[in-house]
């Protein structure tokens, strides 16, 4: 097999295509032969060793994967070989091959190419737990979305819509507005990449002004730093502030909004829903292959790369420069 492996903490140009013995699936486990896998935001960190997981040297990045099953261990059931899936790996999906646990593994609908599989239960996953568990996103409930253009931004876009709600799209660039009308958002706001006060003073208004006033019930937060407060004070009587990701910085919030609003600042952390409501999840995947099949869902790949350019890819993910979704192409 060959896999992109981080040897040594940085940047994506330290990345190193290495050839390694197949992995051998144990008891509980398949062996997925990986034909696309899709990149996200942790996957610039983590070789940074600037996530809060740091897996053990050498390693490939990627978390999520889909293929064609082409080995099973012991006390494996309901997989044969050949059967076409998806999969959640945590770290090790910039591979040819990656050897995971059997509960870890969904198969996929006929219809769904390789490259959209690999790219939908990361971002579409966060964004429906999101919005359906944590925020409870009522129909004609409004919703403000940070970093729209993005993967789990473009997830919430379709997500919010299929929900019913009013969905604003916040973004740094008007090609990055027009992306989101083009999915589906009723209003966009393109706000400026530095933040003073008068500049959160006026984002916070204008998201007032498109809500009707009165704020939005909604904010889906995957940006942060000094975007979060302007959202957080345009939030309606109950509004509920979804924290989501923190690209731009960890931000710092006076608490004394949420009780003048009676708002809730609500943590999303997908990946730990998984491990602790595995029926939960089950339940919401089923959710988003039926909205795939109705057409409501749909991975927008803004570009695709082979596996020995992963270097490239991940560069055009942390620059910023992504509307949707970047896919390797394991070959």
């Amino acid at each position: 097999m060959k896999a992109m492996l981080s040897k040594t903490p940085g940047g994506p140009d330290t990345l190193e295509l290495t050839e390694l013995p197949d992995p051998t699936p144990a008891k509980g486990q398949l062996r997925i032969r990986v034909r696309a896998a899709g990149l996200n935001f942790p996957d610039t960190l983590i070789i940074r060793d600037l996530y809060q997981f740091k897996p053990e040297r050498p390693f490939a990045p990627g978390g999520e994967v889909a293929g064609e099953v082409d080995a099973i261990g012991e006390g494996v059931s309901g997989f044969s070989v050949g059967d076409r899936v998806l999969a959640t790996t945590g770290h090790g999906g910039f591979a040819t091959h990656v050897v995971i646990e059997a509960d870890r593994v969904l198969p996929i609908p006929d219809a769904m190419p390789f490259e959209e599989a690999a790219c939908f239960i990361f971002t579409y996953g966060t964004s429906h737990h999101a919005l359906k568990d944590r925020a409870a996103l009522q129909k004609g409930e409004s919703l403000l979305i940070l970093g729209a253009a993005g993967g789990v931004g473009a997830a919430a876009i379709e997500l919010g819509k299929a929900a019913g709600a009013r969905v604003i799209a916040a973004v740094s660039s008007d090609d990055k507005a027009d992306f989101c009308r083009a999915i589906g958002a009723d209003e966009t706001i393109v706000y400026p990449r530095q933040m003073d006060r008068d500049a959160q003073k006026a984002f916070s208004n204008r998201i007032k002004e498109l809500s009707g006033g009165d704020g939005v019930d909604v904010v889906y937060d995957a940006v942060g730093g000094d975007y979060a407060e302007p959202a957080l004070r345009a939030l309606a009587w109950k509004g509920r502030f979804l924290v989501v990701g923190f690209p731009a910085g960890i931000p710092k919030i006076p608490l004394n909004l949420t009780l003048l609003k009676g708002s809730q600042i609500v943590g999303v952390f997908w990946g730990a829903a998984v491990r602790r409501e595995p029926e939960g999840h089950a339940a919401n995947m089923a959710d988003l292959f039926a909205l795939y099949e109705k057409g409501l869902v749909k991975p927008r790949i803004h570009a695709s790369f082979a596996l020995e350019e992963a270097a490239q890819a991940l560069e055009m993910m942390q620059d910023r420069k992504v509307q949707g979704k970047v896919v390797l192409r394991v070959e």
